[in-house]
């Protein structure tokens, strides 16, 4: 969990700011993903998918539920 400071500092990035520092963090952690067997890296990119379609799912419930319905 990020401190509120921080979250505040994020708000006021600019898209292209938050961008740079995600940009950055892929660079940094790539490698420590594609290590290790096929197997284990695809294992490891599955949880990612799954776990990102999972947030995704959860994102377009909220946003329903937030539109007006005539």
């Amino acid at each position: 969990m990020l401190s509120q400071e921080t979250l505040d500092a994020y708000r006021r990035m600019t898209p292209g700011e938050r961008l740079a520092i995600a940009l950055e963090m892929t660079q940094a952690n790539l490698p420590a993903l594609l290590e290790g067997s096929p197997s284990v890296v695809a294992r490891r990119f599955e949880l990612l998918r799954r776990e990102n379609d999972l947030r995704n799912e959860a994102i377009r419930r909220a946003i329903s539920l937030t539109r007006r319905r005539p």
